[in-house]
């Protein structure tokens, strides 16, 4: 189901960018669009997680550094057919965690010292699987190609904006006032669209976890845990721009949300009862 709705946005985003991009009265104006888009995120795709490792300050552990932590993520990624990925441990006391990398072999997770000390085993289990599934079904991909599109559609509106401030209506371009409505509300579909994309990743990856560990449970209490501490606090290096790549936004409770359109994440009351209805799939 959700494999099918994300499918579905991508496609969404896509023929909102052909739609917009035609108003410009062709296809070079589309083209450049596309390209600085594809540039800018070629470049986050490669090394997005280096920028985001460093930005957290995260550091690189072992077996001897952390033989517990290596030991589940050895077991997880036997059991899913992919290779074990890097392991980090962010110092900060807010429990949380990420994955990141383009591809399984090329990948990282990441907790804080706050989730090693917040939850048992079997709950940093499940918070792993979580990240795993991430990995396992390319989600960095997924996010990226939205992203690519949805920033090209913000190129287009900007050209728009200055063609409606500066290029009048003429040779079939649209009004100017209509561009200029265009060029507002346009990124704003786009971005409604790419947040939509990242909450249908996040129950993927959640039902990938239950599946992975054979115990939902372990996910809904973790979940509960994360949602109820990151209500009291702020990691130190937390932005808008990662916030999306965190199994818990880290600015759970404090985000203006409107009407649950920008949010990166479903709320955890949503992810929780989900993995309710799969426990009697499983068990």
């Amino acid at each position: 189901m959700e494999q099918a709705k994300t499918i579905f946005l991508l496609t969404l985003l896509t023929i909102l960018f052909i739609w917009i991009g035609g108003l410009l009265g062709g296809q070079s104006g589309m083209l450049i669009a596309l390209v600085l888009a594809g540039a800018m995120n070629f470049y986050s795709y490669f090394y997005s997680d280096k920028m985001v490792l460093a930005h957290y300050n995260a550091a690189r552990v072992d077996e001897s550094s952390a033989p517990g932590l290596l030991r589940i993520v050895h077991r997880l990624s036997s059991r899913s057919g992919i290779p074990t990925p890097r392991v980090y441990i962010i110092p900060d006391k807010i429990p949380n965690a990420f994955a990141t990398g383009r591809n399984p072999e090329h990948a990282a997770v990441a907790v804080t010292e706050g989730l090693m000390d917040l939850l048992d085993e079997q709950e940093i289990e499940a918070v792993l699987a979580h990240e795993l599934s991430h990995v396992k079904h390319y989600d960095i991909l997924v996010g990226t190609v939205a992203a690519t599109i949805a920033g090209a559609i913000s190129v287009i509106a900007n050209i728009l904006q200055f063609g409606a401030m500066f290029g009048g209506g003429g040779n079939n371009r649209p009004h100017p006032i209509l561009m200029l409505a265009l060029s507002i509300i346009m990124p704003i579909a786009a971005m409604m669209v790419q947040m939509a994309v990242s909450r249908s990743r996040e129950y993927m990856a959640d039902e990938g976890a239950a599946r992975m560990t054979g115990h939902p449970e372990w996910l809904q209490t973790a979940l509960s845990k994360l949602e109820n501490y990151n209500k009291r606090g702020l990691m130190h290096e937390a932005n808008q721009q990662t916030a999306h790549m965190f199994i818990i936004n880290p600015f759970t409770g404090k985000d203006i949300q409107f009407a649950n359109l920008f949010r990166t994440h479903p709320t955890t009351q949503e992810r929780i009862e989900r993995l309710e209805g799969l426990k009697r799939g499983l068990y």
